[in-house]
């Protein structure tokens, strides 16, 4: 659910009307429903209890501050996988004590920056960096709280670019050599073994490929237990997907999830920590976009837009359906065609969608990415020299920018030209 929906034939943000956005801040932009975020949020939490648990947000699926700050605000930890990641967090008035740092290559600056910043745990994934984070910890007279990554070669049949579980991708540590790596961290001195960590994939529509990891991981938590590890935290990863169309098969609840999760791990008596993302900022975000020209050509018709791959580039990168809907809804019964919808950069992989059904559109009418608040402002470039859309925050009848557009001089002004050209 997300409160996106048509109120009098006009598409609202909860109680704003987007046309009332585009005027005030031009299009493309991103908009966020404040509300959506809360309730998937409260979701995830309510799903998980009784257990002792942490929901931290994957704030690589959006890290505008002023969206961690709406969950931050409901006690939701944060999982990071870079310094500024963690900075953003920070901002956003996160306790060092709720964020979880992830991520194959962190560096030793950044280790150092949040060990003495403030961390709950690191996820380490190799050796190597266990070795590095227990210098930079023992070096600075503390201990790093860790889980280490272990990969339990579970196919999570989702698009290979974002399929983590598998023995052939970079993550984790090898299942079969997570009991001697732990007896390796239990040794070092800048080390401190709290918890287990496994993450399997994302937009997994099926809950078959958690149960089978979770499933591993416990087995694998008694062992360690058995090696005289306090283990008292399992870090279970994201990965819930959602449904990017209307009309295919809903994914799991996160109750169901959360009945899972407690079937097959909850009797060890851990803390349970998650790290959704897309499931709890996917579908409180859309695209907003105009129509610049409609194209007749060859046996197609194209539709335009002032949006483009760098403002979202899921389509040209995944393959990644997103629903486009007009604003202004259409009468029932109204005429649908087919189009290319496309965006400017000079690039046929401009393309958001081919043959998509949509009614006539004309110049200047707007249109509507939907679930576009995960994974679409966050990747977005500066490709063909085009200025990072604004994003927009919204609660109730009230709307704030949580990111203004930049201005060709700010573009411009952060090259320099060497003195001896």
């Amino acid at each position: 659910m997300d409160h996106f929906l048509y109120r009098s034939g006009i598409l609202h943000a909860e109680d704003v009307p987007i046309p009332g956005i585009a005027a005030a801040v031009g299009t493309p932009f991103y908009v966020y429903s404040a509300a959506t975020l809360e309730r998937h949020y409260r979701l995830f939490t309510e799903a998980l209890d009784p257990l002792p648990h942490l929901v931290c947000f994957a704030v690589k699926s959006n890290s505008n501050i002023a969206v961690l700050k709406v969950l931050g605000d409901l006690g939701a930890g944060m999982d990071v996988v870079s310094a500024g990641e963690y900075l953003r967090a920070k901002a956003a008035g996160v306790p060092g004590d709720r964020i979880v740092f992830s991520g194959v290559g962190k560096t030793r600056a950044e280790m150092r920056l949040a060990l003495e910043g403030g961390i709950r745990q690191f996820n380490v994934e190799s050796e190597p960096e266990l070795l590095a984070l227990s210098e930079v910890a023992a070096g600075v007279d503390l201990r790093a709280p860790i889980a280490l990554r272990v990969n339990p070669d579970v196919d999570a049949k989702t698009h290979e670019k974002i399929a983590t579980g598998k023995s052939e991708n970079k993550f984790g540590i090898p299942f079969a050599r997570a009991r001697a790596v732990y007896a390796l961290a239990a040794g070092l001195p800048g080390i401190e073994v709290v918890a287990v960590d496994v993450h399997i994939g994302s937009q997994l529509t099926d809950l078959a490929p958690f149960e089978q990891a979770y499933r591993k991981l416990a087995d694998l938590t008694r062992a360690l237990r058995a090696d005289g590890h306090d283990i008292r935290r399992l870090d279970l990863g994201g990965g819930l997907g959602i449904p990017y169309t209307r009309s295919n098969e809903a994914p799991p609840l996160p109750m169901d999830y959360g009945a899972m999760v407690r079937r097959t791990v909850g009797d060890l008596g851990c803390e349970i920590e998650i790290e959704p993302g897309r499931l709890i900022s996917g579908n409180a975000g859309l695209l907003v976009s105009g129509v610049i020209y409609v194209k007749e050509g060859e046996g197609r018709d194209f539709l335009i837009l002032d949006a483009a791959m760098n403002d979202l580039v899921r389509p040209s990168m995944y393959g990644a359906h997103h629903d486009i809907v007009p604003v202004v809804e259409p009468a029932p019964g109204a005429h649908m065609q087919p189009f290319d919808v496309v965006g400017p950069v000079c690039e046929t992989g401009d393309t958001f969608a081919r043959g998509r059904h949509l009614p006539v559109l004309a110049a200047g009418d707007l249109v509507a990415f939907r679930s576009a608040g995960a994974y679409g402002a966050v990747m977005a470039s500066e490709y063909n020299t085009r200025p990072l859309v604004p994003e927009v925050l919204v609660r109730g009848d009230h709307f704030a920018v949580i990111r203004a557009r930049p201005t060709f001089d700010e573009i411009l002004g952060r090259d320099t030209i060497p003195e001896w050209l």
